[in-house]
């Protein structure tokens, strides 16, 4: 009988100083492990990173690498300050002569064309690029200069060459003199680059 005491005793006791353990001086109960744990996978999730934007629809709406600058069209124009403050433009436009082929042979239809880019100056330089079709847009190259106030003729391509025409002048001729002397510059995408090639390569 004495003994059947000490062990109820003995389980008071404890009990005693388990529900004392669990309250704090404020008289509140501490949260076990356990408690934490549920507490912090109930817990609202955190704000993941936003989805990269896809690649644009319209090839009038594509960024392109012009002089290592990155120039981003919208509906064909770009216009930005000459320097911070300059109340002169840089202006970027499509000026057209678009054609249409597998460039870099992944079997979706790239456009090439040809940019003006005016700095307010007299000259006006153009370039070629390409869109080049991706699953949901286009992604543009980099630009290659053509030259300076040229007559464009016309832009094709060939399997996968890209062949600018167009009238330059003679070696010597100035600016003045009208664009008169026919000449091809032969373009390749490498690496999703755009590069000067050889006829033919």
């Amino acid at each position: 009988m004495f003994r059947r005491s000490l062990i109820a005793l003995g389980i008071g006791i404890a009990l005693v100083a388990t529900a004392c353990s669990r309250d704090d001086t404020d008289g509140t109960a501490t949260p076990t492990a356990t408690e934490t744990a549920t507490a912090a996978a109930t817990a609202a999730p955190t704000e993941t990173a936003s989805a990269t934007a896809p690649a644009p629809a319209s090839h009038l709406d594509t960024s392109y690498e012009i002089e290592g600058q990155v120039v981003t069209l919208v509906g064909g124009v770009a216009e930005v300050e000459a320097a911070p403050g300059s109340a002169l433009k840089i202006t970027t436009r499509v000026f057209g002569n678009e054609a249409m082929g597998d460039l870099n042979g992944d079997g979706k239809e790239d456009i090439a064309f040809l940019l003006t880019q005016d700095g307010g100056g007299s000259g006006t330089f153009f370039y070629a690029v390409v869109a080049l079709k991706t699953a949901d847009g286009y992604t543009g190259t980099n630009a290659v200069l053509i030259g300076d106030r040229i007559a464009p003729q016309t832009t094709e391509i060939h399997g996968t060459e890209l062949i600018v025409n167009y009238a330059d002048r003679a070696p010597g001729e100035p600016m003045t003199t009208p664009p008169s002397i026919g000449v091809s510059k032969y373009l390749k995408v490498v690496d999703g680059k755009l590069v000067e090639a050889m006829p033919g390569a």
